[in-house]
């Protein structure tokens, strides 16, 4: 090999030392440089979009031709600013910011009782056991006529509950109603600690099978789980459970980390984060020795089950460790963490996507993605649905939610029923009810007989006005509206006339077509009044028919059959 002159090496590898030592100082400086820039601009696009937002502000509070609330101007959008991101970036002013602590807690100060506006009155729809409002006697269905002197109709709706809220220990004076009552009562409360049960039903249920219900990912709730499954585990004796998370909207992602951790061995990853910033890519296994690492498992969602819930559902069956029923899930995706701001608010906002133990992301809406005309988001196109496949080889997707291992379809409800959901037919039936009778037989043992179906079917026909209507009747409306303008019902009147007659509301008619449904929604308003919401889920357990489907399937071994998957028959 040729052997290269020193001048011959300097011009082709431009080898010199002392050049090379400044070229080592000033790669740091230039690579800095370059990384910084992108930071730069965004940096100054940030200071050059405040400015314009502060003049915009400043202009709008000085000229605008009606007096403006600064406040009100300012979250307004901030609100909007947030809202075109996605619906779990939240700004919270400093009013609502118990709200957060409650999410997060499941603890606020009030009375143990929740309003809602119905038919223009602020209405009790729910008291729990063993709080002021049920230690006073305030009962389902009571009407609040005013709160600390402040007559509620003349109150915004959406202040009542706050203004029914406080410090534990003060004093709310209430005024109030009930049914067939003809004066009002007054009432002075003592506000006390309210904390909401993450697990609020637990028991044995049929075939030696574990119930718990999960209602929420509140800080300790992954507690209450141990708890309960500890309970039925040593003081019970279980064969098997099902933990149903049906409805529960999720919460903290530690407390479904260390719910998982019941059922599967320490060292195991249950989910990882990704976010743009460093901090968030992390890995989450379980650090603790499991409690029932062998005990068959039924895990029940449907469409509300989302985040921390979908956690739970969906790590556990990519283990192939629990078996799970019911419907496609709600597909939230996404990790939030709240930020402190100036002046005790807060920001919730969405840092990061979470990945269960397979690597799929369950997230549904592609928020970043294209947006539709009225600017809501989109769902992830199919053509970009990844398979990925449990430990035993079970194929399961990402971008829709979990889906349950063995589908059961939601139960018809006819528009018969919901129109008397929506109407209050049955909630004022069940205060009528609950006024003329002091008790009624045990949840297990109450049934509507045919003289309370009667009183009930007497008592609707009474009701003024359309209490239901069909999405039939609707559609005729408009084709009625379209053949008169054609001319066509001139020529077959007796014809439109006859079938206008079927379509038309026959209140005794249309109860009776769909006695069953409405018989089964009756009872558990009537039964919430006198047994609240213990008494209610005792008496849906035998009528439960997902519940019962997954204690067939646990005591039958078909689950564990199931969780095998294709590669192990």
């Amino acid at each position: 090999m040729k052997k290269l002159r020193p001048e011959q090496t300097q011009r082709k590898g431009n080898t010199n030392p002392a050049r090379m030592r400044r070229l080592w100082i000033l790669l740091p400086v230039v690579l800095f440089a370059f990384a910084a820039a992108p930071l730069r601009e965004n940096y100054f696009e940030m200071s050059k979009q405040l400015e314009i937002m502060t003049a915009l502000f400043r202009e709008l509070n000085i000229y605008y031709v009606d007096e403006l609330q600064p406040g009100q101007l300012m979250e307004s959008g901030i609100d909007a600013m947030v809202k075109s991101l996605d619906p779990y970036t939240v700004y919270y002013p400093e009013s609502r910011v118990e709200d957060l602590r409650f999410m997060t807690t499941g603890e606020y100060g009030g009375i143990g009782a929740s309003v809602q506006f119905m038919n223009g009155q602020h209405t009790l729809v729910d008291v729990l056991p063993g709080f002021p409002a049920d230690k006073s006697g305030l009962k389902i269905g009571d009407v609040l006529l005013s709160v600390n002197g402040n007559v509620l109709p003349d109150v915004d709706e959406a202040l009542v509950p706050e203004m029914l809220q406080g410090a534990s220990g003060s004093e709310v004076n209430l005024s109030y109603t009930r049914y067939g009552w003809e004066l009002p009562v007054d009432l002075v409360l003592t506000r006390e600690k309210i904390k909401l049960p993450a697990v609020p039903f637990r028991s044995v249920v049929r075939d030696s099978t574990g119930y718990i219900i999960l209602s929420a990912f509140t800080r300790g709730s992954s507690f209450e789980v141990r708890q309960a499954l500890r309970f039925l585990q040593d003081s019970v004796g279980i064969n098997q459970l099902v933990l149903d998370l049906r409805g529960n909207g999720g919460g903290l992602l530690q407390e479904s980390i260390s719910i998982v951790n019941l059922f599967v061995e320490k060292g195991q990853e249950v989910v990882s984060t990704r976010g743009k910033n460093e901090e968030w890519l992390k890995s989450y296994t379980t650090r603790g020795e499991p409690l029932a690492p062998d005990l068959p498992l039924a895990i029940l969602i449907d469409e509300q089950s989302a985040s921390a819930s979908e956690i739970v559902a969906g790590t556990l069956q990519d283990l192939d460790r629990a078996i799970v029923i019911g419907q496609e899930s709600f597909g939230k995706g996404l990790v939030q963490q709240t930020k402190q701001l100036a002046y005790g608010t807060r920001l919730k906002v969405t840092v990061a996507k979470y990945y269960t133990a397979s690597g799929r992301c369950i997230q549904r809406l592609d928020y970043g993605g294209e947006r539709s005309i009225d600017g809501s988001a989109l769902a992830v196109a199919d053509s970009a649905i990844q398979v990925f496949y449990t430990q035993n080889g079970r194929p399961v997707v990402d971008g829709k939610g979990i889906q349950p291992d063995i589908h059961v379809d939601i139960p018809y409800m006819s528009y018969v029923l919901e129109g008397l959901y929506s109407n209050g037919v049955l909630f004022d039936f069940a205060n009528g009810w609950v006024s003329e009778r002091d008790s009624i037989a045990p949840p297990l043992e109450f049934s509507f007989s045919d003289a309370h179906w009667k009183e009930f079917v007497a008592f609707a026909e009474k009701k003024d006005g359309v209490i239901y209507e069909s999405e039939s009747s609707l559609i005729w409306e408009e084709l009625l509206k379209a053949a008169d303008y054609e001319h066509y019902i001139e020529d077959e009147r007796e014809a439109f006339e006859g079938f206008s007659s079927v379509l038309a509301p026959n209140t005794k008619r249309d109860l009776n077509r769909f006695r069953t449904e409405i018989e089964t929604a009756l009872e558990e308003e009537i039964i919430l009044r006198y047994y609240l919401q213990d008494g209610v889920i005792n008496w849906m357990i035998p009528q439960d028919s997902v519940l019962q489907q997954s204690i067939d399937l646990l005591s039958s071994g078909e689950a564990q059959q199931l969780l095998l998957g294709p590669l192990n028959p």
